[in-house]
């Protein structure tokens, strides 16, 4: 939830306040949502209870507030136009929807979530892409380990690199058998990935690595592994992840 400051608690136009400074009927609020500028009732704000915005807008909330005395949120402004379409009529977005869900997903509007994860767009790109990280055993928790490890490495250098063996199939991980014992003799690190029983492939698996990495905040890429002398017939399913701090 966003940090909130104890500025004066003036709305326009006012109604009667609750001790917590918020009105407690539903007059007409004013918001500056990013730079965008958008007018509604506290009551348009607080329509589901549980969710996060209407813990913004709740009489025990502080808020921030702009130079002109309008509430302001720090958040994308473009995306809250539908994002209040859906409060004040039940409609939902028909542009921008992968934005409008991660917006959604943040002022935690369950329903709007739900609405939106039924969209063809966010099936596909988002709940179909989680029911195949499922799929992948401990795919989180080597996650976790990479950035740990690349962590440890970056002490007083720009770049670390942390070494995946990424094996779709058991076919994959005999191939990859020999190389794996060549690394653990060498004492480097890996970290294995699968296999698993999906339709996706390796290079998806990468893909959803890289942006579930980045959505953390860090930098990265990717390439094959590149020293020679463990070339074998599995070496297609070594790849070095290199984080950039």
């Amino acid at each position: 939830m966003m940090n909130l400051t104890t500025a004066p608690r003036t709305l326009r136009p006012t109604g009667a306040a609750s001790p917590g400074g918020l009105p407690m009927a539903s007059p007409v609020v004013e918001l500056n949502v990013g730079g965008e500028l958008y007018t509604t009732t506290v009551g348009t704000l607080r329509k589901f209870p549980g969710s996060k915005l209407a813990e913004m807008f709740s009489s025990s909330a502080k808020a921030f507030r702009d130079t002109e005395g309008r509430f302001f949120i720090d958040r994308p402004g473009t995306y809250f136009g539908p994002i209040l379409d859906y409060l004040r009529s039940g409609q939902l977005p028909t542009q921008h929807i992968p934005e409008v869900y991660r917006e959604a997903q943040f002022y935690e509007i369950k329903p709007l979530v739900k609405l939106l994860e039924d969209t063809p767009k966010i099936f596909s790109e988002q709940v179909a892409r989680k029911q195949f990280l499922l799929r992948v055993p401990g795919y989180n928790e080597n996650l976790e380990l990479m950035v740990r490890l690349a962590r440890a490495e970056a002490v007083a250098a720009r770049k670390s690199a942390v070494l995946v063996c990424v094996v779709r199939t058991e076919e994959d991980v005999a191939q990859c058998a020999d190389t794996l014992r060549m690394l653990e003799a060498e004492k480097k690190s890996v970290i294995r990935f699968g296999p698993w029983k999906a339709a996706p492939d390796i290079r998806d698996l990468l893909d959803c690595m890289v942006m579930d990495i980045k959505a953390q905040g860090y930098q990265v890429v990717y390439e094959h592994y590149s020293e020679k002398a463990f070339w074998t017939k599995g070496f297609n399913c070594f790849y070095t992840f290199v984080f950039i701090w």
